[in-house]
C-alpha cells in the first residue's frame, strides 16, 4: 500500500470553482437528501484521487446508480473516514481549532449527522466554509444553525 498525500490545493481549487455550481458529471441530490456530501466528496477526491470501490462500505462514484452511500450521505462520509484502512482517503476527528483549509466539518442536529462543508480559510480566526444545498463559498461557520460541529482532518489517501 502506498500513501498518498492530500493535496489541499486542489481540493480547494476545485471547491472555489464548483461552490456555487454544480459539476455535471455527477447528480445533483438537490431535493433527493442535499447536495452537499456529494460535494464535499467531490473536492476530496480532487486533492486525493483515489476512490475506494468496496462494495457497500467504499467511497466511491461511478454514476448515479453506482455509488457509495459514504459519497453522499453525511453521517456515512464521516464514519468512512474515520474507519478506512484500506485504498482511499482518511482523517482524524480534530477540534474545530485544529482544523486547517481543505479539511471537513459534520453538522449534527442531536439525532444524526446532516451536513458536510470544507474548510476554506479563516477571517480574524473564524472557519469560512464551502458547500452546496444551500450554496456558499468563504461563509463563515456561525452563521448556520446546529447542535453540534465536528472536525475530520484529512491525513491522505491510502493507494493499492
Amino acid at each position: 500500500m502506498r500513501l498518498i498525500r492530500y493535496d489541499r490545493k486542489s481540493a480547494l481549487d476545485y471547491a472555489q470553482k464548483w461552490a456555487m455550481s454544480r459539476n455535471t458529471a455527477y447528480l445533483n441530490f438537490d431535493g433527493i437528501g442535499g447536495d452537499c456530501t456529494n460535494f464535499a466528496s467531490q473536492c476530496l477526491c480532487a486533492g486525493v484521487g483515489v476512490m475506494n470501490y468496496e462494495k457497500d462500505i467504499g467511497w466511491y462514484y461511478n454514476s448515479p446508480t453506482d455509488r457509495a452511500a459514504a459519497w453522499s450521505d453525511a453521517g456515512h462520509f464521516r464514519r468512512f473516514m474515520f474507519s478506512n484502512t484500506r485504498q482511499g482517503p482518511f482523517g482524524v476527528s480534530v477540534s474545530l481549532n485544529q482544523l486547517e483549509p481543505g479539511d471537513f466539518i459534520s453538522l449534527n442536529n442531536g439525532t444524526e449527522y446532516y451536513h458536510t462543508l470544507i474548510v476554506t480559510g479563516f477571517s480574524d480566526s473564524i472557519l469560512l466554509v464551502a458547500a452546496h444545498t444551500d450554496d456558499a463559498y468563504m461563509r463563515r461557520l456561525s452563521t448556520y444553525r446546529y447542535g453540534s460541529a465536528h472536525g475530520i482532518h484529512i491525513l491522505g489517501a491510502n493507494k493499492l
